[in-house]
């Protein structure tokens, strides 16, 4: 048998950290065994879904590198499909027309409740004639006895009597699928093997085992997912205390996409005490039943701390794709100044994030207008006006093609011998004046990659503030 998995999102919003989870999760699952990963949109909710949410779905999968075999598949796309197996269902006594009004089901809902039982349809038009003229929706026929037996990959057994299902809507009044019938006719008709999914789905996979049944359909294998939590247990919404819940802003907050998928795999599955995984490892060592049948709760720390791993030991050429993303946000076209790489390489231990990263390293590439305050007021004071003037000179004196990290180390050094000072006496103010105040690595390196016009340029700016100082 070959497997297949999907994802299937419904585009009523961005890709959720916690659908992006279970889309990993099923592409592994897919990729381990050589089977095909299937990406489906579920957008029958027409008056939620929308092609923005579509897009941001489609980018949020791209920038995960989670490709897919197969789709998207759109289910608007596909009524004709569902209307056709609705008629089968008719056809065949495993469905009917209910004009139960709106009226009927909220009395029968609101006596139920006050008697403490579940509120169910109670099969009222099971057994009429409803005319197909009449406005009316169409049920499904659910077994009246027996049970469902669900083999779960992450929970085990799970068994439902079907005396607690109720005959559920499959067609709405104005002739809409539900989400419980165009599921199951696309699971059968794109043959998913293996459906992971968050465990909110718990609830309809009985139902859906009974409609697959009535249409003489293999059973898929199931595994459910334990939802995602907030750092303090609570439900994850939209944003909990800061926490992203967007993939496409985890990007905007400077992640690596392996950095995420990294931390997302680790959400309720483990491998010893492996925090690290490759790609690979993730593939030869996930594996679905090994996935833990309780909620996961989000650690933002330990997400930086991973980044930060990934920061450091990432092809330097990797972390520049994905930090030219975060310069161009502060209008900065890294092809204007030093090296990329070579500013990565000289910064990467300093930074948790590519946000971060871009920041601290904005100077290489643009002058700014004012100097950190603490670290201005600290270092560019009056005796700091001889030691800048002279490494000023120094470097003027340099030319432009023999701009080398050796002869301005030697130059800060000669600059401190000559007038019989500590090296912080002339390399604190120095690097206040080229950085602005921002982290930097060593100061002749620091130096090196700003260059000769902008190092000169920002010295003249402290000197500037000394100045005005001294006033």
């Amino acid at each position: 048998m070959t497997i297949r998995t999907r994802f299937a999102p419904s585009p009523t919003g961005y890709l959720h950290i916690g659908g992006a989870r279970t889309a990993l999760f099923s592409w592994l699952y897919a990729r381990k065994h050589g089977g095909q990963f299937v990406l489906r949109i579920e957008d029958t909710d027409l008056e939620r879904s929308t092609l923005e949410s579509v897009n941001a779905i489609l980018e949020g999968m791209t920038w995960l590198g989670l490709e897919y075999d197969e789709g998207p598949y759109y289910q608007t796309e596909r009524f004709d499909r569902y209307q056709e197996v609705i008629q089968q269902l008719l056809e065949k006594d495993q469905a009917y027309r209910c004009n139960c009004s709106r009226e009927r089901l909220d009395e029968l809902r609101e006596a139920q409740k006050a008697r403490k039982e579940k509120p169910r349809y109670d099969g009222c038009c099971r057994h009429k004639q409803v005319s197909a003229d009449e406005p009316h929706v169409i049920r499904f026929k659910n077994p009246l006895d027996g049970q469902v037996v669900i083999k779960d990959l992450i929970r085990g057994k799970v068994v439902i009597q079907n005396s607690e299902l109720d005959d559920l809507i499959i067609q709405r009044t104005d002739g809409s699928p539900t989400y419980n019938l165009t599921v199951v006719v696309d699971d059968l008709d794109m043959n998913i093997s293996h459906i992971i999914r968050g465990d909110d789905h718990l609830n309809n996979t009985p139902r859906q085992i009974n409609i697959l049944q009535a249409m003489g359909a293999d059973i898929p294998t199931y595994a459910h997912v334990p939802m995602i939590l907030s750092e303090d247990g609570a439900k994850l919404s939209k944003r909990v205390h800061g926490e992203s819940v967007s993939v496409i802003q985890y990007r905007e907050e400077g992640f690596l996409p392996e950095a995420l998928l990294n931390y997302l795999v680790r959400l309720g599955w483990s491998h010893g005490d492996q925090e690290i995984f490759s790609l690979d490892e993730m593939l030869s060592l996930f594996a679905i039943d090994n996935v833990n049948n309780s909620a996961s709760s989000i650690n933002h720390s330990k997400l930086l701390w991973l980044n930060a791993q990934y920061l450091k030991d990432s092809p330097v050429e990797h972390v520049a794709h994905h930090l030219s993303y975060h310069l161009g946000k502060l209008d900065i076209d890294p092809s204007t100044g030093p090296n990329i790489v070579d500013v990565i390489n000289a910064q990467k231990e300093r930074a948790q994030t590519l946000k971060e990263l871009a920041n601290i390293s904005a100077f290489f590439y643009k002058d700014f207008d004012n100097f950190e305050e603490n670290a201005a007021k600290k270092q560019l004071k009056a005796a700091a006006r001889e030691p800048l003037e002279l490494i000023k000179q120094k470097i003027s004196d340099i030319e432009d093609n023999q701009w080398q990290q050796q002869d301005l180390h030697d130059i800060i050094h000669a600059t401190a011998d000559d007038l019989g000072v500590k090296m912080g006496k002339v390399g604190m103010p120095l690097r206040v004046a080229v950085t602005g105040g921002q982290p930097s690595p060593g100061l002749d390196l620091t130096v090196y990659l700003v260059g000769k016009e902008h190092t000169l340029k920002r010295i003249d700016m402290a000197l500037e503030y000394i100045a005005q100082r001294a006033q």
